[in-house]
């Protein structure tokens, strides 16, 4: 079987570039920022910050978060296709 070549425009026009996708990555950024300026840049090195109890959609401006190693993170994740 011949695998198809990925279309990443494709991708961002249907999915990276809606609206509400938009808010959400706003929002992961914004809760990195605040996690740098608490803890700083050299202690988040190699760390992500992982949003507790929140949902696949929705906004995630007020879910709470905790600094974790990217293995535990990923590890939590679920499967993607």
């Amino acid at each position: 079987m011949v695998k198809k070549k990925r279309d990443y425009a494709k991708e961002y026009r249907e999915y990276h570039a809606k609206p509400s996708q938009k808010k959400r990555r706003a929002d992961r950024n914004a809760a990195r920022r605040k996690a740098v300026k608490k803890y700083g840049k050299a202690a988040l090195r190699g760390k992500e910050v992982d949003h507790l109890g929140s949902h696949r959609t929705g906004r995630l401006k007020n879910v709470p978060t905790k600094v974790v190693s990217k293995k535990a993170n990923r590890k939590r994740q679920p499967k993607r296709k």
